[in-house]
């Protein structure tokens, strides 16, 4: 058995694996990543990534090539209910088109609104971009056709034994830290012993892909129409449909799709495209790692369906990508890797309430409806509830509770940079540097010396003096720390009284003891 070495081992090029490797090469560290499947899935439903999702887009460069295999920006995105399919829609939900979004953005002052608007398109597009950039990446060596099948944790690192399919021969790679991005049915969280905490009883679906030359319903492109308790999806510019079916006891056999299809929508011809059996869990893993080991995206919280939350894996990989590269640049200290689990699986947590009421209101819908409830009635209940699309993303982009984040000053950190235009007309979130970033509103750039002496101590920090009557004028801080991904670590209208003090919490090296700056 031959064995090789890597800094970092990533099990699995999906959505979080592959921005996992771009993340760890932005920062300069290689990586390995092994994905036993030679080609992308095929996933022909729409991936929602909010704007926010395509701001960490943007840092990597990838934002263009994403949005260039969208949906038209120009179509706006509707989520119809009705009774029943083929009645008259009880409420329709309209989400502004990515162009208009962006224009409204324009006009938004104060830096709230994202960079970027949403983009939907098929999860097989988005990983194929994704994908694309990987082999493209000289830090990033992609073995298509490699599975994980075990691993071992040692004291300072994971051995990981994986398969060549073509050479059928096994091979133990030796990593610093092992990454666990293979899916809702990970293998690496198996393998880890790590428990699965559902929410809710599991209940049985299918995704059915399809097509159909009889089946006509009177709604715009990029429609959802949610009726008879299942949901349909329209893909713009396609004859294709995209069914979310519940299972009942009659529904066990899915050897012959077309039959259920007509059950539901009636008889016709169905020409089927796929078929995907899964389960509505919203279960999120007991723990994020294990020594060395750690759980990302679907693997660490099965949601469905996964399309809903492209922007929680893309944010685990992007989080736990920039605090990996500071362990193995030995900049950061424990507690920074350390917070990759609290950050995140606060997020999963805040995610699954999200996912739990809108799975509750598309319930009572359904029983309702099945009742006899008048139009008036569900309408009534649909406007109580929150059913539309959030495209922006931004509001749950917040680390206020983090131990990572100096929490002492008169402005809250933690919370995502504004996203300003500065007076030279260049949009703040573009001149950020890859790591650390100090800006720099003092009238002498104090901050300068800031920056010294974190890069003296081997932290790498940027120096950003901007000299901007407006930002002034709107922020009290004069300084403001800012992650790698956005957020604030630390901001103040002054210079500290213990920088050290601060840089020891941001870099994890020891936990906020509330030192006033």
């Amino acid at each position: 058995m031959s064995a090789s070495h890597t800094p970092v081992l990533v099990v699995g090029a999906g959505l979080a694996g592959c921005v996992l490797a771009l993340e760890l090469a932005h920062h300069g560290v290689a990586s390995i990543v092994v994905e036993r499947s030679s080609r992308p899935p095929r996933h022909p439903e729409p991936n929602l990534v909010t704007g926010r999702g395509m701001e960490l887009l943007r840092r990597l460069g990838l934002a263009d090539s994403v949005r260039a295999v969208g949906a038209d920006p120009d179509s706006p995105a509707t989520v119809v209910w009705s009774r029943a399919i083929g009645e008259d829609p009880v409420l329709v939900n309209s989400t502004p088109s990515a162009n208009e979004l962006r224009r409204r953005y324009a006009g938004t002052a104060g830096g709230s609104a994202p960079v970027e608007p949403y983009v939907l398109l098929t999860g097989e597009g988005l990983t194929t971009r994704l994908r694309a950039a990987v082999r493209g990446n000289p830090l990033i060596e992609l073995r298509e056709g490699w599975t994980f099948t075990d691993l071992r944790l040692e004291a300072d690192r994971t051995v990981a034994t994986v398969l060549d399919g073509a050479a059928r021969v096994r091979h133990e790679i030796e990593a610093g830290y092992l990454a666990g991005c293979d899916g809702a049915q990970s293998t690496v969280r198996r393998c880890l012993g790590v428990p699965l905490r559902d929410a809710i009883t599991p209940a049985r679906h299918c995704t059915v892909s399809f097509r159909s030359d009889t089946l006509r319903l009177p709604h715009p492109a990029l429609s959802t129409i949610t009726a008879d308790g299942m949901a349909l999806i329209r893909r713009a510019g396609h004859d294709l449909w995209i069914g979310h079916l519940p299972l009942d006891s009659d529904d066990a056999d899915l050897t012959n799709p077309a039959a259920l299809l007509s059950r539901r929508l009636g008889p016709r011809a169905y020409e089927i495209v796929g078929v995907t059996p899964w389960q509505e869990a919203l279960g999120i893993a007991g723990t994020y790692r294990r020594g060395t080991a750690y759980l990302v995206g679907e693997s660490a919280h099965r949601f469905h369906p996964p399309s809903a939350t492209v922007d929680t894996c893309l944010a685990d990989a992007v989080d736990l990508g920039w605090k990996l590269a500071a362990a193995v640049r030995r900049w950061g200290g424990p507690h920074l890797l350390g917070s990759y689990e609290g950050e995140r699986r606060r997020q999963a947590m805040l995610e699954r309430e999200t996912l739990s009421r809108s799975l509750e209101v598309r319930l009572r819908f359904g029983r309702l409806a099945a009742a006899g409830a008048s139009p008036d009635r569900l309408a009534t209940l649909l406007r109580r509830q929150a059913t539309a699309v959030d495209p922006d993303g931004a509001t749950a982009s917040r680390h206020d509770t983090s131990p990572v984040v100096w929490h002492d000053g008169p402005e809250p950190a933690g919370t995502r940079l504004p996203a300003v235009r500065t007076a030279g007309g260049h949009n703040l979130f573009d001149l950020l540097g890859p790591q650390f970033t100090l800006i720099d509103l003092t009238a002498g750039h104090e901050g300068r010396s800031l920056v010294a002496a974190a890069v003296a101590r081997g932290i790498p920090v940027g120096h950003l003096p901007v000299d901007d009557a407006a930002l002034r004028a709107d922020w009290r801080s004069r300084l403001v720390l800012v992650r790698p991904d956005h957020h604030v670590a630390w901001r103040s209208p002054r210079k500290p009284s213990d920088w050290d003090a601060v840089l020891d919490v941001v870099t994890g090296h020891r936990a906020q003891d509330h030192v006033s700056t």
